[in-house]
């Protein structure tokens, strides 16, 4: 990896990454700020090492905030969050990058100036070099708790805890691990054992993943638009756990399908490459992100009728249609895709979930009301929190008197009181549960 040594510019490696982590700590998400800051990176590399350093940073957080607290004699103010996100990088590629102790301490207390923080050059340097001096014993601290052993915070292992008691440190650890990248092929245009051929052809490395027939695996993280075909929509980037979704709907032409909670698009699209003849909704409350799902559909050469709204409150031209299927890939805690969003540790609170079980509430009950006697609902989360999945559900039932529940049998996944869920690494998957829905004929 390369350590952007040469740059000296406010377009430094080291300047964007804390200028990322600075934002991330006012609240904003690393899958929004990342793609807005690598467009003032022309080299591929220094791409790589911003990418590199803020993913890194908080898939680590736990740890290095430990750390700099442990080196810092007095907390710093709210408007140096740029410096405390300076520290936690020089900290970071200390511990975990292939750069000289030297190139990071100088680099990273270089970018201070950068800031326009001249005073903070001393600080960032007298505390990464504290670091170096003390670095076994602070590393053995780090052993001593739970939070810092595992980066992640209290409640979430907690959570693991609960569901998974005799292998919940297997799970803590594949959500810190780097996710391959997974990507969905587009049997309408080639198959998977064809597209695994293309891929060696071109020197890429890549493995079916086992338990859904369009997901591949690819050993190298790369630039997916430099892959083959990417352009003409031969594939589409999305784990092998949200790809099951489409075939969990049971879809056959001519059925009027609704995705509740379209944005991005990936189910979107992949419902329509599984099954063209059907008519699909696609529905979410954001303009900014059905924009995303309209992309994704041009790409693939894909049609879906586009709907603006909010699933919970029944409004617009889409309440007056009866779906046969609807898929609910519902707003959640995202506790299932740390490995691929890490920022999520920081980001979510425990605090935030009752808010999120009532909104889900309220988008199950308005929808069902919406599915055909006889049609199936898809219940779908990235969490693995039971608040939101199978207990949501058996709430719901509870309160629905025209509800069965079509109990899926699978090779993934763990059987629960509604529905399947997936661990976080089961089968190199993200953790994801689903759960399907039979309204009941009059």
């Amino acid at each position: 990896m390369p350590d952007g040594a040469r740059h000296s510019t406010s377009r430094s490696p080291r300047l964007i990454s804390a200028r990322i982590i600075q934002k991330v700590l006012a609240g904003r998400s690393l899958s929004e700020l990342i793609p807005q800051y690598l467009n003032e990176l022309d080299d591929s590399r220094d791409r790589g090492l911003v990418q590199a350093i803020s993913y890194g940073v908080m898939r680590t957080y736990p740890r290095l905030l430990h750390l700099q607290r442990q080196l810092i004699e007095k907390p710093l103010k709210p408007k140096d969050r740029d410096i405390e996100a300076l520290i936690l990088i020089g900290l970071y590629q200390l511990l975990y990058l292939r750069v000289g102790d030297h190139a990071a301490v100088h680099e990273t207390a270089g970018t201070a100036k950068q800031l326009g923080k001249r005073w903070a050059v001393g600080l960032v340097n007298g505390v990464l070099r504290s670091f170096i001096r003390q670095r076994n014993t602070l590393l053995e601290g780090l052993q001593r708790d739970l939070e810092t052993h595992y980066a992640m915070p209290n409640w979430l292992l907690s959570a693991l805890q609960s569901q998974w008691p005799d292998s919940w440190q297997l799970h803590a650890e594949s959500l810190n691990k780097h996710p391959p990248l997974s990507i969905r092929v587009n049997q309408r245009l080639n198959s998977r054992e064809a597209y695994i051929e293309q891929l060696k052809a071109c020197g890429i490395e890549a493995v079916p993943i086992p338990v859904v027939e369009t997901g591949i695996n690819l050993i190298q993280a790369m630039d997916v638009t430099s892959l083959p075909g990417f352009t003409e929509g031969r594939f589409s980037v999305q784990d092998g756990a949200a790809q099951l979704a489409a075939e969990l709907l049971g879809l056959e032409a001519g059925q009027q399908v609704l995705d509740a909670c379209a944005a991005p698009g990936g189910k979107s699209c992949h419902i329509l490459e599984t099954e063209s003849e059907v008519s699909l909704t696609a529905l979410d409350s954001d303009s900014d992100r059905l924009q995303r799902v309209a992309e994704n559909l041009l790409r693939l050469q894909l049609h879906a009728h586009l709907q603006q709204g909010d699933a919970a409150n029944l409004h617009g031209s889409w309440t007056k249609q009866r779906y046969d299927r609807i898929l609910l890939d519902v707003p959640c805690s995202a506790t299932g895709v740390i490995r691929r969003h890490p920022d999520i540790k920081y980001l979510r609170r425990e605090t935030d979930i009752p808010n999120l079980v009532k909104q889900q509430a309220a988008i199950l009950d308005a929808t069902w009301s919406l599915l055909k006697p006889g049609g199936v609902m898809l219940y779908a989360t990235c969490s693995i929190l039971p608040q939101e999945n199978e207990l949501q559900l058996e709430d719901f039932i509870a309160r629905q008197r025209d509800v069965v529940e079509d109990v899926i049998d699978a090779v993934w996944g763990e059987p629960r009181s509604v529905g399947r869920q997936i661990a976080p690494g089961e089968w190199d998957l993200d953790g994801f549960f689903y759960a399907r829905l039979v309204k009941k004929s009059a």
